[in-house]
């Protein structure tokens, strides 16, 4: 989308398209364009009108009901901070005494409107005209105009002096391209300028890939990584006063939060196999707690190495995904398609860490048959190919 276009968008005729474009969203493209064209809208607005209605329909998983009013882009949205995220970003900045944040790269808003609910005034600054005024209409949109405004301009230029804190989301993705960056020193705002933020404003948060090297985390700066409904979602980097812990794995599944803390340079003990095995949520692992987790439930490894957990008891934990082990082999796929079709089983779900099997070809390659289902956990054991067989453990 361009300004042309937008603005187009923003005229009761481009209201009216937009009303009837999500009407049709989700539904045949080119039917649902030629739906529109029938009644009477432009071809241009009526192309415009169906993207933005089908983005607002994809935007409900990270958004909710507030998508519906947003001015959305693709890229935008892909990078946009999801609804819950923000929502407790945005309490624990408020917590802290925030009450005036600058949110450099602020993109489409999603992070400065969850402040602006908490009660914060917001400072936005976006580098794209488009982001930039699509970030402002989506602000008067939640009715919030008063405390979150938008700039567009350059992030490093931007007077912090000003504020309590700031937040940054520097651009991982390459403009026009929409390629991944995973060189921290090409994101935009560059990698010096966000980690130097901390020294200038005592509230700094940076939203980073989960993915981040942990070599590159300021000293000092509380790392968390947060998981929702089981899916690794983001990292953050708390600097100044906001660090709290040296590392930090958030769990969110609906209204609830599970979190787990500690150091991130400990190691687990390392012993055989056992009954239970524990496969921790992404998050633990990202955050380097596995160690942490593995005395909660009193669990070993058995490789240094590869972090599945391993125990003589099955304790509920919200961390972790628990299965029982029946059978324990030196990987061989000769073996272990037999001993699946003598005990019937025709549904296999595949885990696999430390290894480099595919699972669909394995899967493939076991031609399995019959009605009885197994987990397969394909790992390393001491550093040897391992495959264990499970099942869920029980509640």
């Amino acid at each position: 989308m361009d300004l042309d276009q937008f603005a187009a968008l923003r005229t009761p005729e481009g209201s009216a398209a937009l009303a009837a474009a999500t009407e049709l969203a989700g539904g045949d493209p080119l039917a649902s364009a030629a739906a529109l064209r029938s009644s009477g809208v432009p071809a241009g607005l009526a192309a415009t009108a169906l993207t933005q209605a089908e983005l607002r329909r994809r935007a409900v998983g990270k958004f909710g009901s507030t998508a519906a009013g947003m001015f959305l882009t693709r890229a935008g949205l892909e990078q946009a901070t999801r609804g819950p995220v923000a929502a407790r970003r945005a309490r624990r900045l408020r917590d802290a005494g925030v009450r005036t944040l600058a949110d450099l790269g602020c993109g489409l808003g999603a992070d400065a409107l969850a402040a602006a609910r908490a009660g914060i005034r917001v400072y936005g600054v976006e580098a794209d005209p488009v982001t930039a005024a699509l970030a402002a209409a989506n602000a008067e949109a939640a009715g919030l105009a008063d405390l979150f405004t938008v700039e567009c301009g350059d992030a490093t230029a931007f007077d912090v002096s000003g504020v309590d804190g700031v937040f940054c989301d520097p651009a991982r993705r390459r403009a026009g391209t929409g390629r991944r960056i995973f060189d921290p020193n090409a994101y935009s705002p560059p990698w010096d300028f966000v980690t130097g933020l901390a020294e200038r404003v005592p509230y700094t948060v940076v939203k980073v890939a989960p993915g981040l090297d942990h070599a590159l985390i300021p000293a000092g700066a509380e790392a968390e990584w947060v998981g929702v409904d089981g899916d690794l979602v983001e990292a953050a980097l708390w600097c100044g006063r906001l660090a709290e812990v040296p590392r930090r794995a958030t769990l969110l599944r609906g209204d609830d939060v599970r979190q787990l803390t500690g150091t991130g340079d400990r190691e687990a003990p390392v012993g055989p196999v056992r009954r239970f095995l524990y496969d921790p949520d992404p998050a633990v692992v990202r955050a380097h707690l596995v160690a942490e987790l593995a005395t909660e439930l009193d669990a070993t490894l058995a490789d240094p190495d590869i972090a599945y957990l391993y125990a003589d008891e099955a304790r509920p934990t919200p961390f972790a995904r628990c299965l029982e082990i029946t059978d324990v082999l030196p990987f061989s796929l000769k073996r272990l398609r037999a001993l699946l079709r003598e005990r019937g089983v025709g549904r296999v779900e595949i885990l696999k860490r430390g290894s480099a099997l595919e699972p669909e070809k394995l899967r493939r390659d076991l031609r399995l048959a019959g009605g009885a289902g197994a987990s397969l956990v394909l790992t390393r054991v001491a550093g040897a190919p391992t495959v264990l067989i499970g099942r869920p453990a029980p509640a």
